[in-house]
């Protein structure tokens, strides 16, 4: 069996266009990798901030005591989270480091 170029190039453009099956295609307009995780940390540094100010004010008697809890266990929810992915990308560092060349 011969193959031609342009049997060649046919099968290319008919393999091209299977590829692209709805839902495969490249997206765009979505926040980038770095962008997400910026905002995420920004977003903890908010709310370990927003539990430091509740407490302040709390021992200075400004604020109801079940706000102050609130706040606190809304910071350790987000410290806790906050460990739980460093945790997770050291373990995934470590796996890359560990995997034969």
């Amino acid at each position: 069996m011969t193959v031609s170029l342009a049997n060649v190039a046919a099968t290319y453009a008919q393999m091209q266009k299977a590829a692209v099956a709805p839902g495969m295609e490249a997206r765009s307009g979505g926040p980038d990798f770095a962008k997400l995780v910026s905002d995420a940390a920004n977003s903890s540094l908010n709310s370990l901030q927003q539990a430091e100010a509740a407490s302040v004010l709390g021992l200075a008697g400004k604020v109801d005591l079940g706000q102050v809890v609130t706040a606190v266990s809304n910071a350790e929810v987000t410290l806790q989270a906050a460990v739980a992915v460093r945790d997770k990308v050291v373990q995934s560092y470590n796996d890359i480091l560990r995997m034969p060349i």
